[in-house]
């Protein structure tokens, strides 16, 4: 019998949750009353570490109007992790466009259009082209893979995304021998995205959203163009149609609802970077020696089973765990400086 070795990022067998468990649809625990107000909007980039004590409660359940998708189970994607819960991936949302507090992506985004969409791949390339929202889920042969997610706000997820390789995507492309990064954009539409119309529930952000890669860092296997997540389509709060999946970066670079993909010879703007230059930077690898100027990157809370205050507090490992798969890209760079 073959023996499949387990990923580097596994967990023991025995910590994995049961699927008859992590499937199960629970409540969030209603939260204590601080308020963020006082803080700068610029510095609510932080405000993960105090949402439990948000006075907020959670959305109300909305009518899942996700379908089922058909998707290959890869094995070296299928990490033993114990899943977050997909009740809480659908109520635990970072997605500024539809508001700063966790709970409001899922309230606020619940009539965002995501078909018919179209995506542009330009730039410096031979061959571009548009995709619309049939091309995203017919062209590519989708796979479920099991990530880690780090959010630089020191919490962290385990989803089954299902989506394609990037690089299945820039190759269609055919990107120009001299192309050196990848720039994405999210769709600027302020009447669906109430974020995007008040810099106050938006977080003091200048939209549209933008992020970049290094080519060879989008190139990777690892780096996903997730479609769905737990076997359906992506909800508006997690960034369908489409968002990018960087596992083994802070969880800002995964850029959601993309409207445009530009190869370029130069390294893009990024939001957060351009927001706080000092706090986050273009590359965000998870790296628990390089604490955030606020607070500490050492360890991380898992948002599992149970309520977020009986989550489990974690140590934070070098690259979400995925070094073996892409420490080389990073060979002779100081990662200190470049963070």
């Amino acid at each position: 019998m073959k023996l499949i070795k387990k990923p580097r990022w596994a967990i023991n067998e025995n910590d994995v949750t049961p699927e008859t468990v992590y499937k199960q649809r629970r409540d969030i625990l209603k939260k204590l009353g601080i308020t963020l107000a006082t803080l700068p909007i610029a510095s609510q980039a932080q405000a993960g570490i105090f949402d439990i004590f948000s006075d907020k409660k959670e959305a109300s359940p909305a009518l899942d109007k996700r379908i089922v998708l058909n998707a290959t189970k890869p094995q070296q994607y299928q990490a033993p992790l114990s899943l977050t819960p997909e009740d809480k991936i659908l109520k635990y949302n970072n997605f500024y466009e539809f508001g700063t507090d966790k709970a409001s992506p899922a309230e606020l985004a619940s009539n965002f259009v995501t078909d018919p969409w179209k995506v542009e791949i330009d730039g410096m390339v031979n061959s571009p082209l548009t995709l619309d929202y049939d091309d995203l889920f017919k062209k590519f042969t989708l796979e479920e893979r099991i990530y880690r997610l780090r959010c630089v706000e020191a919490w962290s997820m385990n989803v089954p995304w299902i989506g394609f390789p990037l690089a299945d995507l820039i190759k269609l492309a055919a990107p120009k021998s001299d192309a050196k990064y990848v720039a994405f954009e999210t769709l600027y539409d302020p009447k669906q995205m109430p974020g995007q119309a008040s810099r106050r529930l938006g977080g003091g952000i200048d939209y549209p959203y933008v992020e970049g890669l290094r080519l060879d860092e989008a190139m990777n296997p690892l780096t996903l163009v997730a479609v769905g997540l737990y076997g359906k389509n992506l909800a508006p709060q997690n960034g369908a149609p489409l968002r990018l999946v960087v596992p083994w970066k802070y969880g800002f670079k995964s850029i959601k609802s993309i409207v445009r993909i530009r190869l370029t010879d130069k390294q893009p703007p990024t939001t957060w970077n351009q927001l706080a230059a000092n706090e986050y930077g273009f590359y965000a690898n998870v790296n628990p020696q390089v604490d955030h100027p606020r607070w500490s990157q050492a360890s991380e809370r898992f948002i599992g089973e149970g309520s977020l205050f009986s989550s489990r507090r974690q140590p934070t490992t070098m690259f979400n765990g995925y070094q073996e798969e892409v420490a080389s890209l990073y060979k002779g760079m100081d990662l200190r400086k470049n963070y």
